[in-house]
């Protein structure tokens, strides 16, 4: 039995335009855009690309820096549309794109657990029951009320990481999370993720760290330029990506 398709990227294109010439301040940008003389080249940031992802898959991205893997993950979450193509995904999902999305750095960490939550569409009672659950897991007690432009990145990934895996996201989406915070906290992050797939969540994974998406992934495509050179198991998958770079 065939099992259930969360995440379908259908024929992808993603086009950004890029200006061709140095512009020096907002000021000039706008004056040229207005003149009519600003001109852009395109540059397709993903290409024909076509993934399916089924339900409890813990689906790895690897590829060199500029290979479209976070644009491909933003566009999962909906923060890029399509320029081509359709992308499909079927459930609630928890994105941990950028460190620090979704935050006020000038808040204190309790106010930005409660701003994070109402950002992916909790409640206030819903927040308040998970509260204890979320600084728990944090380990950051005794800096609850500081604000968090006082965090260091190891620490705002902490409370990031938390408040997304509070709850049992359908898709939980993670970029380089595991690449800030100390060794012990990293391997308390695989712990929960483990537990999410064990639950039926399903979690797409970005590491520049092949040994990680070997360990952790059952599955894996590999970008480059936009493209899909591969996909498939994921040992297999990150062994032909080795074998290149």
């Amino acid at each position: 039995m065939s099992k259930e398709v969360m995440v379908n990227v259908d024929h992808l294109g993603i086009r950004f335009n890029l200006a061709k010439e140095r512009v020096d301040s907002l000021k000039e940008y706008f004056l040229k855009f207005a003149k009519g003389s600003l001109h852009f080249e395109e540059f397709w940031a993903l290409n024909d690309v076509n993934i399916e992802i089924e339900k409890g898959d813990f689906y790895g991205l690897v590829g060199i820096n500029g290979s479209g893997k976070s644009t491909l993950l933003k566009t999962v979450a909906g923060v890029f549309k399509p320029t081509k193509g359709s992308v499909t995904v079927n459930g609630t999902i928890a994105p941990l794109i950028e460190l620090g999305a979704g935050f006020d750095m000038d808040l204190t960490a309790r106010e930005n657990i409660f701003l994070n939550g109402a950002v992916l569409g909790f409640s206030k009672q819903h927040m308040m029951e998970k509260f204890d659950d979320i600084v728990d897991f944090s380990e950051l007690h005794d800096f609850l009320d500081v604000p968090l432009k006082n965090y260091s990145s190891g620490m705002v990934a902490r409370i990031a990481f938390a408040i997304a895996t509070a709850t049992r996201p359908d898709i939980l989406i993670a970029d380089e999370i595991l690449s800030v915070g100390d060794y012990a906290f990293q391997e308390k992050c695989e712990a929960r993720m483990k537990e999410l797939l064990d639950s039926g969540t399903t979690v797409i994974f970005v590491s520049h760290s092949i040994d990680q998406v070997k360990r952790m992934c059952n599955k894996a495509t590999w970008l480059e330029k936009g493209k899909v050179i591969m996909s498939g198991d994921a040992q297999t998958v990150c062994d032909a990506y080795s074998s290149k770079y």
